[in-house]
């Protein structure tokens, strides 16, 4: 199945910028990415794809959910890439984040309301 980006190009960038997403080059052995949900929404589903893949690659939450408000989730040893990042919440909606340059040893992601509402909004849900 086709990765479908519902985002647009506008909101990717903006929704880039609100997860902080520093460049901080480092081996990928060592890479962490931390994952805060202060959203409203748990987060059952997180998929990662190289931005120049038409397939998702395994849910990276597995049996796992993210909790709303605060929860957390680490992924480690992610290598060096541009990748394609999709969030599924606990009502099924999808947030896709194009084209994010991941190559850091203890990158943060924080997850916020805003983040996903302007993509269920841009994607007409």
């Amino acid at each position: 199945m086709k990765k479908v980006s519902m985002t647009l190009a506008g909101v990717v960038l903006a929704t880039i910028a609100a997860l902080a997403l520093p460049a901080i080059a480092a081996a990928a052995d060592n890479s962490i990415i931390h994952i805060k949900n202060k959203s409203d929404w748990e987060i059952h589903h997180l998929f990662l794809s190289p931005s120049d893949q038409d397939h998702w690659g395994p849910d990276q939450l597995g049996e796992q959910t993210i909790s709303a408000g605060g929860g957390t989730f680490e992924l480690h040893k992610v290598p060096c890439d541009t990748w394609d990042i999709k969030i599924v919440d606990e009502d099924g909606d999808e947030c896709v984040i194009s084209n994010v340059d991941i190559c850091a040893s203890k990158e943060a992601w924080t997850i916020t309301n805003d983040n996903l509402l302007s993509c269920q909004s841009d994607s007409g849900d």
